[in-house]
């Protein structure tokens, strides 16, 4: 008797997750429905169709420059959110002139270092902000 429990509960389990499958796959579905189509997906002019959509390049180079981009996009987000913060605790009082001024200081370092390193993989930094689709961009708008 037991053990017909115990296979009535793994029965039970497998259909919970026969359905949870089914539920991330619909998800999946219809989050893929929601990414526009690349020019290179659409239908060619007149008709033919489009030759197969590359979406992967193994080109070392460009490998190396859209890793570079990647890493400075998410060092750019954090540079801004840091900035944020720190231009909130300013407002809120919470620290002396010395610590406004290295703080100051500190960002502004940051922020030509950033521009720097997009110069040396000649990116800008409107390139680090990213398109994230309905959402809009990763980064907002400068100042």
């Amino acid at each position: 008797m037991a053990h017909e429990e115990e296979a009535a509960g793994t029965g039970r389990r497998s259909g919970d997750a026969g359905r949870r499958l089914e539920e991330v796959s619909d998800a999946a579905a219809r989050a893929f429905r929601l990414l526009p189509a690349a020019p290179r997906d659409l239908p060619a002019p007149g008709g033919g169709t489009a030759a197969p959509a590359h979406r992967i390049r193994s080109d070392p180079d460009s490998v190396e420059r859209d890793l570079v981009r990647l890493v400075l996009t998410l060092v750019e987000l954090l540079r801004q959110l840091m900035e944020r913060q720190a231009l909130h605790r300013v407002d809120q009082g919470d620290l002396t002139e010395e610590q406004e001024e290295r703080l100051g200081a500190t960002l502004l370092v940051l922020h030509d270092r950033m521009n720097e390193l997009c110069a040396q993989y000649g990116l800008t930094m409107e390139d680090l902000n990213l398109d994230l689709g309905p959402l809009g961009t990763l980064l907002p708008p400068p100042d």
